[in-house]
């Protein structure tokens, strides 16, 4: 279907002095900050609807921002430094001012989470109606086929193909997000601009993604599909710890801790469980050893039995604690506090919450995201090198990324 709104909008007709590709969380948000500020704005969506990614987020309720974002949050960047000027510009207070301020309720969850109390729809109806407010020019199911640089001095530096026809204008915003949810519309659009105007890319791989079994661990550990615990989980020794509950599948790993150490694993490294976390382990077998029970027994009501039995099968000695050696207590007492784990590999796009890598932020100007090979052409939120944990981390970065660049165009 062609796009149906190339017919001048609001009078604005072709020419413009923003085009935002994308019509998600950091297309939107971009959009409504420049139009705030007078300019003509139009957003270009090849969806039918805007902000899929947004209704689907936070099973439905969307957790838009978290109370603690930093830059620190986003180590897997080649550069975490970077995202420091956008956030101390726009920060979770700004846009939790932004929620209220359309009566949107919304409630904290564990570690700084903040969910709408009601719907995904809220935020995405909060976006659109900000846009409307600031005059932006919408257009959805319009395909772009690809982008020109206008020769000469004139104002309008950008020429954008679309299936209804060119749209040109002065500065053009690259918001086309990731790979990930591939379903819902997901495509390397805007790392093929980038490579288009000679920005180097970061390697893309799915991110905050459950991870898959290796056929030993498969054959172990596949029936106690369903089970969660609460582990201590890490990818590496520099790594962060992350305490939160992992959640056992027929195919692997998954609940949020997984999905946290996803991100800081590389393709092929473990990972580690504390299975046990704040316990002094060595110690609780120790003083379990005069009890007179197996370690299944010794766990019994610290972790599900299901999973005692399993794991234990696999590795602990099946005689009394009173029984081991103290290298059988040593063995065991360092498996429980890292339990090492070497995943086949992942669930792959379709189940991954953001895409790592992206358009190397050594790139772009950290200040207002300007291409520094190509003036006027900027990247926002997912579709550049920076990700942050699981948590409402990655629409933060959207809101403060898109700000910084709607400041500028």
């Amino acid at each position: 279907m062609l796009c149906p709104h190339l017919a001048p909008v609001n009078g604005q007709g072709s020419e413009f002095d923003v085009v935002v590709i994308g019509g998600g969380a950091a297309g939107l948000f971009c959009a409504r900050t420049a139009g705030l500020r007078g300019r003509r704005v139009v957003v270009l969506e090849h969806n039918a609807r805007l902000g899929n990614k947004i209704l689907v987020s936070g099973g439905g309720r969307c957790n838009f921002t978290n109370v603690g974002a930093t830059a620190a949050n986003y180590v897997t960047s080649g550069s975490p430094h970077f995202a420091k000027s956008a956030f101390a510009r726009f920060t979770p207070a700004d846009f939790l001012a932004l929620v209220e301020r359309h009566g949107i309720a919304w409630n904290e969850r564990k570690l700084g989470q903040l969910f709408c109390v009601q719907s995904s729809r809220q935020i995405l109806s909060m976006l659109e109606a900000e846009c409307a407010a600031a005059g932006v020019a919408i257009r959805t199911q319009c395909r772009v086929g690809g982008v020109s640089r206008i020769p000469g001095e004139g104002t309008l530096r950008w020429e954008i193909a679309t299936d209804g026809g060119p749209v040109r204008a002065a500065s053009l915003v690259v918001a086309t997000g990731g790979l990930s949810f591939p379903k819902l519309g997901a495509t390397p659009f805007g790392y093929r601009v980038a490579e288009q105007f000679g920005l180097k890319l970061v390697a893309q791989r799915p991110g905050l993604v459950p991870l898959t079994w290796n056929p030993p661990d498969h054959a172990s550990y596949a029936d106690l599909t369903g089970l969660a615990i609460l582990v201590g989980a890490q990818a590496g020794p520099d790594t962060p710890v992350f305490r939160e509950n992992v959640l056992f599948t027929h195919r692997g790993l998954s609940g949020p801790v997984i999905l946290q150490v996803s991100n800081q694993r590389q393709p092929g490294e473990p990972i580690h469980l504390d299975l046990l976390p704040g316990l002094d382990v060595p110690a609780w077998l120790a003083d379990r050893s005069r009890g007179g029970q197996t370690l299944k027994q010794a766990v019994r009501g610290l972790w599900p039995e299901r999973f005692a039995s399993a794991w234990c099968a696999r590795n602990a000695p099946e005689r009394l604690l009173g029984q081991w050696s103290r290298k059988d207590q040593e063995t065991v007492a360092a498996a429980i506090q890292a339990w090492t784990i070497a995943p086949a590999g992942d669930e792959g796009y379709p189940k991954a919450e953001v895409t790592l890598g992206g358009v190397d932020t050594a790139e772009l100007s950290s200040k207002t995201m300007e291409a520094r090979k190509a003036p006027g052409l900027y990247f926002v939120g997912e579709v550049v090198d920076m990700t942050g944990w699981l948590g409402g981390y990655n629409f933060q970065w959207a809101w403060a990324s898109s700000h910084a660049a709607g400041q500028a165009v």
